[in-house]
């Protein structure tokens, strides 16, 4: 294995690998902090339906400190998530050539000691989501913000284990994913509505579709040991049920913009989106795992794509 000391067998030659302090690198790794696509993938949902809720609301830009906490919570929740799924699959993550180099399973950090991370970082997480609910509309408290951000819980307590029941681990993932698409609208309004409910369900297809393209890294290993995925269930028919879920992901989300009162530029963003997740079918190569890497990363840019539509779309509208 290349890369520094301790170093991740898929993600080695990384800022963590060249630049950090030699004691903190295995609780970096443990956040996946060498690896942002994790936190990108986790906060576009919620800069969407920042954008929407500020098209709904006949604002210029979406509120720039929601912007900011989405972003700090969507860092450090995402490396609290991934703590707490490297603790629950630590065994599994042995038995895997890929992840069996991750610091719980290889030794670089304890169990107890990943468990008071993992306290800490829900800590961090817990202080932007009271920052977030103290910003609510109208100067009040937001409760129902807070509220909705606890509720997240549950759905990422449980995820870990679905891969050992069902072959849709990935919806679980998506509900956990995509809850941030709720949490834009539920902090610009202290309350959900359909196009929020809509762009949730829109959100979930998109991870369904993005992640079934990462698990086909791990396909062979995870049918060896036993573990489900829809890689696994779909197959040789992956890429028609990738047609279905990006289908799904663009009408769902193009149904949502329109219920806000997106316009022309929305939509020209949402085809853009689109396009960008057609590409990825056509792309992918279900054998080629460096490559289903490839186009797994690609999401950020269309998660990206899709939010400057909405801004500038919000941004236009006091214009015309």
């Amino acid at each position: 294995m290349s890369g520094s000391p301790g170093s991740v067998a898929d993600a080695t030659g990384n800022w963590v690998d060249t630049g950090a302090p030699l004691w903190i690198r295995p609780y970096l790794r443990l956040t996946r902090l060498d690896r942002p696509i994790g936190w990108w993938l986790l906060l576009m949902p919620c800069w969407w339906s920042a954008g929407l809720a500020a098209i709904a609301a006949g604002a210029w830009v979406p509120n720039p400190w929601h912007v900011l906490l989405f972003l700090i919570g969507a860092i450090v929740m995402r490396g609290a998530g991934c703590t707490w799924n490297d603790l629950v699959d630590r065994d599994l993550d042995a038995r895997v050539e890929r992840t069996r180099s991750r610091p719980i399973p290889s030794g670089q950090v304890s169990v107890a000691g990943a468990v008071v991370f993992l306290v800490l970082q829900a800590l961090a997480g817990l202080a932007v989501l009271l920052a977030l609910a103290a910003l609510g509309p109208g100067g009040r408290f937001n409760w129902f913000a807070l509220g909705a951000g606890l509720s997240s819980l549950l759905v990422v307590a449980i995820y870990p284990f679905m891969k050992r029941f069902t072959h849709w681990a990935q919806i679980f993932l998506g509900l956990a994913f995509s809850w941030g698409a709720l949490m834009g609208w539920a902090a610009a309004f202290g309350q959900l509505d359909l196009p929020a409910l809509l762009l949730y369900a829109g959100s979930i297809a998109w991870v369904i579709h993005y992640d079934t393209i990462y698990a086909h890294q791990d396909a062979e290993d995870d049918a060896l040991i036993g573990l489900k995925s829809t890689a696994l269930l779909f197959g040789e028919n992956t890429k028609p049920m990738l047609a279905v879920f990006s289908a799904a992901a663009v009408v769902l989300i193009g149904w949502a913009g329109y219920l806000a009162g997106g316009g022309v530029i929305f939509a020209l963003g949402l085809l853009a989106f689109a396009v960008h997740l057609g590409w990825q079918i056509v792309r992918i190569d279900i054998r080629d795992s460096a490559l289903c890497l490839r186009v797994f990363k690609s999401n950020r840019d269309a998660g990206l794509i899709l939010f400057a539509a909405l801004i500038l779309d919000a941004a236009a509208r006091p214009v015309f």
